[in-house]
């Protein structure tokens, strides 16, 4: 993904805070190692656990362009949470929401208490039904936008949520992140909906991993500019449309998602987002400047260009579904503001330089920390096979992000079986393969492994 800052493209999992939060190139090993698997989006009932979840980690040696972590990576780490998911009905027409999540890290290289303690109030809100099929809400909540499976362009509200979990799958990342303080007010007719959404500014935005109190709510990352958000959402015939307009800092973003079934067990997907915004480049080192992490003069590197245009950013895949609980889907993303080929031959020579290495890694982590890919172009799949081979209990799942612009991927193997209704275990298998000038190999994170409990009440 769940961390001079470095986080891993795509792959943002906000671990928990160590020394090396502030490092694109442990940012995976990280997020394996501490979270817990994500549950279902919207349980009936409260769902409490306590979960513990031990990990090892490898790393590369030598690297292109040189790590910038203050202090050696972690090559273990245990992490215990107590996660809370609940509902109460306060009157027929007025419910409030709880999601949080309260963990214990302890890891080589972390310091106490800022680092080993970590609380993640996800969500807590009022839900409020004035009339038949109209809500309106209030509080800290996760919209969720867009039908992708690896990125979502129309996700608008994913930008620094990242919570530490197990998963490295985009999907379960989704599910288990922080929410953002708003107002929503909602309108379900036949056939449709129609959606509005006000989150305001509550502090100036921090620095990319900087390291918060054990309880600080994080509003400095959720609700560091005034958005809004409206979407109509109809069927027409088999497609099912969405359609979205998001202004943020002056920028309007247009969005669109569809899907259509082909046949009894495809569905093909489509989401699409575009709007005049800078690349990745320029935006980066804005709010570097922006937050004080890099100074006024310093230069804007890799070279670019600077002009702002309409810029788009796509996800087109598709989903198959078998008879045998298994699924396959196959996405293509694409982000025209992400590094072209030639953007990631002067990344590598210009952070070859020691002295402006730090910056090359800061753009990879402000991708990172606002999810969005490095590079343009992005392949993605994923496996999931429930009760394989009439093994009850029993789940596998694997994905594979793979950068098109020079063949470097990660992957992840993940199997969990529930023991009993309160008892469940998970295995993590996590990887980056690629040459040293590569995105994924460029990363000092090798290969991890991670063994989870889970106790549910």
């Amino acid at each position: 993904m769940r961390r001079a800052v470095i986080i891993a493209v795509l792959l943002a999992a906000a671990a928990p805070a160590t020394a090396q939060e502030n490092s694109d190139l442990n940012l995976i090993p990280q997020a394996v190692q501490n979270a817990p698997e994500a549950k279902p989006e919207s349980p009936p009932h409260g769902k409490y656990s306590v979960l513990d979840a031990l990990g090892g980690y490898t790393y590369r040696g030598t690297l292109a362009v040189p790590a910038t972590y203050g202090s050696a990576p972690s090559r273990w780490a245990n992490r215990t949470s107590l996660d809370a998911l609940d509902t109460w009905t306060l009157a027929t027409d007025l419910t409030a929401t709880f999601s949080d999540q309260l963990s214990a890290t302890f890891a080589d290289g972390v310091g106490f208490p800022n680092q080993v303690v970590r609380n993640d109030p996800r969500e807590l809100y009022l839900t409020w039904e004035p009339l038949p099929e109209t809500y309106v809400e209030t509080g800290r909540i996760n919209v969720r936008n867009g039908v992708a499976y690896g990125y979502n362009p129309t996700d608008f509200f994913r930008s620094r949520t990242t919570v530490a979990q197990a998963s490295s799958d985009p999907s379960a990342q989704r599910v288990n992140r922080l929410g953002v303080v708003m107002l929503r007010a909602q309108r379900i007719f036949d056939g449709g909906a129609i959606d509005f959404v006000f989150a305001p500014k509550l502090h100036t935005p921090s620095r990319i991993g900087a390291i918060a109190g054990p309880f600080d709510p994080k509003f400095d990352q959720t609700n560091a500019a005034d958005r809004i958000e409206a979407s109509l959402s109809f069927e027409l015939e088999d497609l099912s449309p969405q359609v979205l307009v998001y202004q943020e800092s002056g920028r309007t973003q247009i969005g669109l998602n569809i899907s259509h079934p082909i046949g009894s067990s495809i569905v093909a997907y489509l989401s699409w987002a575009g709007g005049e915004a800078p690349d990745l480049i320029v935006d980066a080192i804005a709010f570097g400047r922006r937050t004080r992490t890099i100074p006024d003069v310093a230069p804007l590197l890799p070279p670019t260009d600077t002009a702002r245009r309409f810029e788009n950013q796509v996800s087109l895949g598709a989903s198959w579904s078998g008879e045998d609980k298994e699924s396959v889907s196959i996405e293509y993303n694409y982000s025209q503001t992400g590094f072209s080929k030639r953007d990631w031959r002067n990344w590598f020579s210009t952070g070859a330089n020691s002295m402006l290495a730090p910056e090359m890694w800061y753009i990879r982590g402000y991708a990172g920390d606002r999810q969005v890919p490095v590079s343009q172009h992005q392949a993605f799949a994923r496996v999931d096979w429930y009760e394989p081979w009439n093994f009850e209990h029993f789940d596998i799942n694997a994905l594979v992000m793979t950068s098109l612009e020079d063949g470097s991927c990660f992957g992840q193997l993940a199997a969990s079986y529930d023991i009993s209704d309160n008892w469940s275990i998970g295995a993590f298998l996590g990887g980056t393969a690629g040459s040293a000038r590569s995105e994924w190999g460029s990363l000092s994170s090798a290969a991890s492994a991670t063994i989870q409990v889970a106790r549910y009440f």
